[in-house]
């Protein structure tokens, strides 16, 4: 809009140069003919001096106008010269505008790759998870060890007594979750490592004596004992053994000793895992 101003004032001060240019030539020509016409002989410095002021008007109006169009120009090389600064520095800011978007797509771009990556982490640590619980899953039915057994599948009698020590065989399953009780031998075998709890029970009737062993590999643990001379005796007892993968436990009736049992299932032999153990547990213990 300046600049608009600044060839406007240009134009204006072009026509009063001409203007002034024609006004003063008409001026000297009217007053020479005026003087032509009048006597010139008798004023002659007059018309002299008439003519030299107009000449002089005219001069001075040139300069004015010459020095208003100087002005001028000054004022617009001022208003270009800022017009370019002001052009330079919106180019700066345009560089500027465009480093900081170039910075934000590949800020963008890293926030992705790494949004990305976590989501990938996640993903991982998902199926990880998901892994884990199938096997702890598989652990856990590994885990699930427990029997419980009687003597007799039906009817009732007696057994022993007997020379030697024999090795009871609990016939009447009642449990027997992941099978490591064997029905027809008597015994159990630890299918893991681990802590396990097993108890026996006997029943007798007087006089005689009634007592069975709880047995680990070959080794007396604990004893189950009950003697008396008439009416019904009986007796229980347990023990928490520390088994490695393949160790047998067993019940073994004492020699000279008989039991009775019926449909009550007086006598039982009964084990189930406590809970698992790693090596270094065991060393500590």
């Amino acid at each position: 809009m300046k600049g608009l101003v600044c060839l406007l004032l240009l134009l204006e001060t072009f026509v009063c140069v001409v203007q002034h240019q024609v006004d003063g030539g008409l001026n000297e020509n009217e007053i020479s003919q005026q003087l032509r016409s009048e006597d010139g002989r008798q004023n002659p410095p007059q018309t002299d001096t008439l003519r030299d002021e107009a000449s002089t008007d005219s001069q001075q109006n040139y300069h004015l106008c010459f020095s208003d169009i100087h002005a001028a120009l000054r004022e617009l090389t001022a208003t270009v010269t800022e017009q370019k600064t002001i052009n330079r520095e919106l180019t700066g800011n345009i560089r500027e505008l465009t480093a900081t978007v170039t910075e934000q797509k590949t800020n963008i771009r890293a926030l992705e790759t790494q949004l990305r990556e976590e989501m990938n982490k996640k993903n991982d640590e998902i199926s990880n998870l998901t892994l884990g619980q199938v096997e702890l899953r598989k652990e856990n039915r590994d885990r699930e060890i427990a029997f419980t057994a009687g003597l007799m599948q039906s009817g009732s009698g007696y057994i022993g007594p007997f020379t030697t020590e024999i090795t009871l065989t609990y016939r009447n399953v009642f449990t027997n979750i992941g099978n490591a009780y064997n029905p027809v031998t008597g015994v159990f075998t630890a299918p893991l490592k681990g802590a396990y709890m097993f108890r026996v029970s006997v029943l007798g009737t007087g006089p005689t004596v009634a007592a069975a062993s709880i047995f680990k590999n070959g080794e007396r643990m604990v004893v189950a004992y009950a003697r008396q001379h008439q009416d019904v005796l009986n007796s229980s007892n347990g023990v928490v053994l520390i088994l490695e993968v393949g160790d047998v436990v067993y019940v073994r009736l004492w020699s000279g000793a008989r039991i009775f049992d019926n449909e009550n299932n007086y006598n039982t032999f009964s084990g189930f895992l406590l809970f698992p153990l790693r090596e270094q547990e065991l060393c500590r213990m």
